[in-house]
């Protein structure tokens, strides 16, 4: 199949003006294929030539202007138009389409519960040519007008209003001017909650098997949904510009959730048949915000070309996560108890669960500019390598610390324009950049040639200097002392920080010390090269970046750092919490804090931690990095056990029954770090923790996975608890333990499915290859380290770049840390049949490998 070129986007877009598709789908044809007829009617600016995409299992028949073409001519995925004169033109095209299991294209899924079948659209890049003939890239916008063919009893959702006019035909309504990949079609018999708002139909829909567990939730939802909705209106001038607004969670989604104009789609793990806890619920939310920005920024002005994604994806991070804060804070304040409140502070979450996104990615040799130059992102293929940390962390980060430095206002006024001079249209970084500077005296153009074009991440260094205090009054204020702080910069970005200063509060109770604010400052770096003086003695905590607003590595001074250790958890704001526990989370990973004292720090801080979110972070980060890949072999022992005891630790703390939050996340990390199976046995058979909570289907399946790994559990057990819960998750719970066995025979059996038998869907797929390799079972999988890079290659070139990128991410073999596997992996890249999807996850991975090993190297010399 080609890939679309920049070159040939530009030169069809220059040549062709696209008025509008007339769709029928017909999804009663089989269960393989489905009929796709197309209707384009174009004007040709000037005689010449082009090409339109589609990838039919059959190509029935294609006709232009009425006079019949050969269906033979298609070369791949192109069929070429080839002597047209200028004028307007009718293209038809009649195929059998495929259903697919990886997420591309028409997906089709057929729950395990009750046998009912699901059929939605993910139509990202280029995977519209799996549903329809186009000319597919987002600069040819058009009207797109669906009929839809459903079996009886189902439901059509698309990007417009749905009229079911009989006998399973449905008409929905013509979208405005949009580009190809945002079109959208969800049929089936889904579960609806409907209301209306803002006089407009506003739904959420799920599965049938999922309707109890949507219903809990549905309240929760539509109140953000609307309240979301109402903000943003506030914020922007233009008026929302579709006739609808449904939200359809549908199953075996690739992504988090895609922006389709009218109908967003989200996976629907976000349907919690389990026990959540409220950052997760928080998560969803941000989710919802994050798309629902979109309808804005990327359905109503849309990139011009792929280069631009950050536009799309940056704009929607950053406004998701403020203007959720902007909906839910204040609630949260007042509703506030027992020191866990709902929805806290958006931006906690982001520091400790999407910020390390962006800086690991950052330091990776795949790292690119924000804004890449356009030359860089020459095809499609290319294009969708930067859906990663960089352009949705990272761009989101610039974003903060360019309204930091902007204000607000400017920043919406510039929006605004945006907005108003492009909408249902497209537009550019430079378009972008220079609405902003429109709103502004600020030179916009200069911060997006530091922040948008560079790479890298910046490390700013506190350096503090004080004269010995001879008598100093407790608050640090006396006897006319001063202290002067510098602060030096590896890098070459300019930043707007907040200093924040901290001293150690006297007769606090309850933690390992309290520290207690003494002020914030604002600060330039680089300044011009002159310490700031402050009054006072040296505080004992100088944090910089308190607020988290710019994006850049920070290390504290020693003495700072010497208060951190013992007070780490006695900061009283969450945010300069996640701004310290960041540091020390970059200085492991730079091998300069040693993982025993990186989880010295959980131990004695989090049982102390009152946000969840920076639990959830540092217990992730200390379990799935520091113990399993940074910690040598012979402290093992110790980092298990400590991590185990800080678990058992915070679950003894939540006996009472105050934090539900914080015990469910405790007693997930117990069960993922148990080294002997005794007390998860007894769960199981009595089915609950001791002291709550009561297992429910996730809490099953995860003590039933480490019960696997640990050999204490078999292949009848496994289908026992299947048959107890026959639903999808049930089923990728049993694939996930049945790969984690510690038998050769289990291992070999896994093996084949994921890279021989290419019937396992995208969820399944990933499911085994999670159960595969465990930490600890290395004498039954280092056969399989050489053997993965073959069967990747040939199994990424088979089944397309969704299955290429589960591949790489969750069949990787992350636990082979040691220089041969290392070797193994690079000389692997030189493979000439590597697809760039795969390619990309290769390299990223064989560098966290390289410095996996470092951080091990370091560890071992300083012992």
């Amino acid at each position: 199949m080609s890939v679309l070129t920049r070159d040939e986007a530009q030169t069809r877009a220059q040549f062709l003006d696209v008025e509008r598709y007339t769709i029928a789908l017909d999804l009663t044809t089989g269960e393989e294929t489905f009929d796709s007829r197309t209707v384009i009617r174009f004007t040709a600016r000037a005689a010449g030539d082009t090409f339109v995409e589609v990838k039919p299992a059959t190509l029935r028949s294609i006709s232009l202007d009425g006079q019949p073409l050969d269906p033979a001519l298609l070369d791949g995925n192109r069929y070429p138009l080839t002597a047209l004169a200028a004028g307007p033109h009718e293209l038809n095209i009649d195929a059998a389409m495929r259903y697919s299991r990886t997420g591309e294209g028409m997906h089709r899924f057929t729950d395990p519960t009750d046998g009912e079948t699901y059929a939605y659209t993910q139509l990202f890049m280029e995977d519209v040519q799996r549903v329809f003939a186009a000319f597919d890239q987002p600069d040819l916008k058009s009207v797109f007008s669906i009929d839809v063919t459903a079996p009886e009893g189902w439901t059509v959702l698309g990007n417009g209003v749905a009229e079911h006019t009989g006998e399973g035909r449905w008409t929905i309504a013509a979208t405005p001017l949009v580009s190809t990949y945002l079109v959208a079609v969800a049929a089936g018999p889904w579960h609806s909650v409907t209301t209306e708002h803002a006089g407009l139909p506003f739904g959420i829909h799920c599965r049938r098997s999922l309707a109890p567990y949507l219903d809990a939730d549905a309240d929760e939802i539509l109140d953000i949904t609307r309240a979301l909705y109402d903000r943003y209106h506030e914020k922007f001038d233009e008026p929302y510009p579709f006739d609808s607004y449904d939200q359809a969670f549908v199953p075996e989604f690739n992504a988090g959730a895609m922006e389709n104009p009218g109908l967003v789609t989200f996976r629907d793990e976000f349907v919690y048949r389990s026990a959540v806890t409220d950052t997760e619920r928080q998560t969803r939310a941000m989710v919802i915000a994050h798309e629902m920005a979109h309808m804005w920024f990327g359905d109503l002005v849309t990139l011009t070309w792929w280069d631009d994604i950050w536009l799309n994806e940056s704009f929607a991070e950053y406004m998701g996560y403020q203007t959720l804060n902007e909906v839910t804070l204040p609630r949260a304040l007042n509703s506030a108890s027992a020191g866990e409140a709902p929805f806290p502070d958006t931006w906690v979450d982001f520091g400790v669960a999407r910020k390390g996104w962006g800086y690991d990615a950052d330091q990776r040799p795949s790292t690119h500019p924000v804004a890449p130059d356009p030359d860089a992102v020459p095809d499609t293929a290319s294009a969708l390598l930067n859906f990663d940390g960089i352009s949705y962390s990272k761009g989101a980060s610039a974003l903060r610390q360019l309204v930091a430095w902007l204000g607000e206002k400017d920043f919406l006024a510039g929006i605004n324009t945006h907005f108003a001079r492009h909408k249902f249209a497209n537009a550019t970084l430079a378009d972008f950049i220079d609405n902003l500077a429109s709103a502004t005296d600020r030179d916009v153009h200069a911060w997006a040639e530091q922040w948008l074009r560079t790479t890298g991440v910046d490390t700013l260094t506190a350096e503090i200097t004080a004269p010995e205090p001879a008598e100093t009054a407790p608050n640090g204020n006396g006897n006319g002392q001063s202290w002067a702080l510098a602060v030096t910069r590896d890098g070459s970005r300019p930043h707007r920080i907040t200093v924040g200063t901290y001293d150690h509060a006297l007769g606090a109770q309850g933690g390992p010390g309290h520290l207690a604010p003494r002020d914030r400052f604002e600060l330039d770096v680089p300044g011009d090269g002159t310490p700031t003086i402050r009054p006072g003695r040296r505080p004992a905590l100088v944090v910089l970046n308190d607020g988290d607003l710019t994006y850049a590595k920070v290390r504290l001074d020693t003495a700072s750092w010497d208060t951190v250790l013992t007070s780490l958890s006695g900061i009283p704001d969450a945010l300069t919490r996640a701004v310290v526990w960041n540091a020390a989370r970059d200085m492991v990973r730079d091998a300069q804090l040693s993982p025993a004292t990186y989880l010295a720090a959980a131990r004695t801080h989090l049982p102390y931690e009152t946000d969840l979110a920076l639990v959830q972070g540092v217990l992730s980060f200390a379990a799935g990095q520091v113990v399993d890949r940074y910690t040598i072999p012979e402290d093992l022992p110790a980092a298990r056990a400590t991590l185990t005891d800080l678990c058992r630790d915070l679950i003894r703390r939540t006996e009472d029954g105050s934090r539900p939050g914080l015990r469910l996340i405790a007693v997930r990390h117990f069960i993922d770090a148990a080294t002997q199976p005794d007390t998860l046995r007894t769960w199981l058979d009595e089915g609950t923790v001791h002291g709550g909570p009561e297992l429910d289907p996730e809490l099953r399946w995860r003590i039933l996975t480490r019960l696997a790994v640990l050999g204490a559990t078999d292949e009848a057990a496994i289908a026992t608890a299947l048959a107890a819960d026959p639903s999808a998750t049930g089923r990728e719970g049993a694939a996930r333990c049945r790969a984690a066995l510690p038998t050769a025979d289990a291992k070999a059996a896994a093996w084949d499915a994921l890279f021989s038998d290419d019937t396992l869907s995208n969820y399944l797929f990933t499911a085994t290859a999670q159960g595969f390799w465990q930490p600890g079972q290395e004498e039954l999988t280092d056969d399989y380290v050489a053997r993965f890079y073959p069967d990747a290659i040939a199994l990424a070139a088979r089944r397309g770049p969704a299955i290429a990128e589960a591949a790489g991410r969750y069949a990787f073999p992350a636990y082979a840390v040691d220089p041969v596997s290392l070797g193994t992996g690079t000389r692997a890249l030189e493979d000439p049949d590597l697809i760039p999807a795969l390619r990309r996850k290769l390299v990223d991975q064989l560098d966290d490998l390289r410095r996996a090993l470092a951080v091990r190297s370091a560890v071992a010399l300083a012992d």
